[in-house]
């Protein structure tokens, strides 16, 4: 009975998506039904307008936009698989969902000659984001990373660490020159995200190898410590505890901020937006926290899976493949400013003119760190965002005990976010 409710107020929601998802079934071509991000760029579309071609008329991909924010994107397809709705087949997931999916049976394994095609080329970390006890669910569509931003004409020489950029910034102050550092600072997924690249920059890492715990311990301290010294020195933007990308960019944009912790969207706009500041826009690695230990920032992303409810699972894995090939991730890199999760990509003369930075986002992807994997993450990812919020008032210490009760609870508690 709970089920066939669930099922019922799914379909009612969801009636005009469903509607639309089968028009070439009674023709004998199966239409395969793509949900993932509302891609403004037109690069998703040419893919599964591509794969559709190139299937030989056995599938056609319908291409759905999800909501715009990552929450929205997440509720509908939870409340749309709890309800085993087989309309859905090919899933773009954020790269933190891919855990919670399979443990709910909501999404199937990649293996055989498909794992192989798929896991050929690809990235180590991307892949590592699509995988739930040592099984692959999901395989890496696009990838993304953030770098260190900075004016030239402010900075000739970027710092390599936070206490070293903190020391610039207050230094560029005292002069009356535009210093700020921006980075997200508001209490939402921006600033775990932060607080995760500090954690494994540190050394150390949110839960422990197997997921059943918490681990933090002095890295995580020293973490919320650099959190707190940025956001109590001059280097803060007023804005902090609001602040999420875009208005990074745009502080940035203004001429008000010397650096800008963020993804290699805000090059292009600030090539059209500002373009004489943008003579002296430039990137470098992201901060370390110890001078002898390397950075790992945090990568996001999305990743392809095939739904357990489609009713044409061996054609989505087949598309899924097709989706995200070399030519498919090039196009969505040149137009939609999505980095690729293929390796081979980074030595393409048409990626590295449209990414003069792709040497530094390489190197920070092949480095990097990713958020905590287990089914449990948004409750993590909460307990980290609101216990750290607002960053000026961090009290180290007793932050990472709360952060470390609140993880335990969350991974010791039953069931799915709604």
């Amino acid at each position: 009975m709970v089920r066939r409710t669930r099922a019922l107020v799914a379909l009612t929601l969801l009636a005009s998506a469903l509607a639309g998802g089968r028009g070439d079934e009674d023709t004998g071509r199966p239409t395969l039904n793509w949900y993932n991000f509302p891609d403004d760029s037109g690069a998703l579309q040419q893919a599964a307008d591509r794969c559709s071609r190139a299937s030989g008329g056995r599938y056609r991909i319908s291409y759905h936009k999800l909501p715009r924010a990552a929450d929205g994107q997440r509720q509908q397809m939870v409340r749309r698989l709890a309800a085993e709705d087989d309309s859905l087949d090919i899933l773009g997931l954020d790269v933190t969902w891919a855990a919670e999916f399979a443990e709910a049976r909501w999404i199937r394994e990649w293996t055989g000659e498909a794992k192989r095609r798929a896991t050929e080329g690809t990235l180590r970390v991307p892949l590592q984001t699509g995988t739930w006890k040592g099984k692959l669910y999901a395989v890496p569509y696009n990838t993304n990373t953030q770098l260190l931003w900075y004016r030239k004409d402010l900075v000739p020489t970027p710092p390599t660490t936070w206490a070293e950029m903190i020391g610039m910034s207050r230094d560029l102050a005292r002069q009356d020159k535009p210093h700020y550092v921006e980075i997200q600072g508001a209490q939402y997924e921006g600033l775990t995200v932060w607080f995760n690249s500090l954690v494994n920059s540190a050394g150390g890492a949110i839960l422990d190898p197997a997921a059943t715990e918490p681990a933090l311990g002095p890295p995580a301290v020293r973490a919320a410590s650099v959190m707190r010294d940025l956001a109590n020195s001059p280097a803060a933007d007023p804005s902090l505890p609001n602040q999420m990308e875009d208005q990074n960019r745009l502080a940035m944009e203004s001429g008000v901020a010397a650096f800008e912790l963020n993804y290699p969207f805000v090059y292009p706009s600030m090539k059209a937006n500002n373009p004489e500041l943008f003579e002296n826009f430039r990137w470098a690695p992201y901060p370390r926290v110890d001078a002898d230990r390397p950075a790992r920032p945090t990568i996001g992303g999305i990743d392809l899976a095939v739904s357990a409810y489609s009713r044409h699972p061996d054609l989505a894995f087949e598309a899924a493949l097709c989706l995200r090939n070399r030519e498919n991730q090039l196009t969505a890199a040149l137009e939609g400013g999505l980095p690729p999760t293929l390796r081979a990509l980074y030595d393409d003369p048409a990626f590295m003119r449209e990414y003069p930075f792709s040497k530094e986002v390489l190197a920070a992807l092949e480095s990097a760190s990713v958020r905590p994997l287990t089914p449990a993450y948004q409750n993590v990812s909460i307990a980290v965002s609101h216990t750290l919020s607002p960053p000026s008032g961090i009290k180290p210490e007793s932050a990472v005990d709360t952060i470390r009760e609140h993880i335990d609870e969350a991974l010791r508690s039953e069931g799915v976010i709604p």
